[in-house]
């Protein structure tokens, strides 16, 4: 199995993210938002009451075969990585 978390953020702030939340799995840096609007995860968001197109943060998980086995979206960064552990532990 594969967890990936994407975002548009740059290589450089993943890493910080990854670092600061103590992450041991891949995040996937999109700063062009080809692979986010792939996966659906760019789409209008409202944000004290104006709506924008924004990208809804996301990790999936991916299967030994390479198919999708489970979306958390949208991702809360508090608690996220305890999340994803957890439901990886039933497996």
């Amino acid at each position: 199995m594969v967890i990936l978390g994407m975002s548009g953020d740059s290589v450089k702030a993943q890493a910080a993210f990854k670092t600061k939340q103590k992450l041991n799995f891949d995040l996937l840096s999109d700063p062009d938002l080809k692979t986010i609007e792939a996966f659906g995860s760019r789409r209008m968001k409202k944000f004290l009451g104006k709506s924008f197109l924004g990208i809804v943060r996301s990790t999936f998980l991916i299967g030994a075969d390479g198919r999708l086995e489970h979306i958390w979206d949208p991702v809360t960064a508090k608690g996220h990585p305890a999340e994803v552990l957890a439901s990886l532990s039933q497996k």
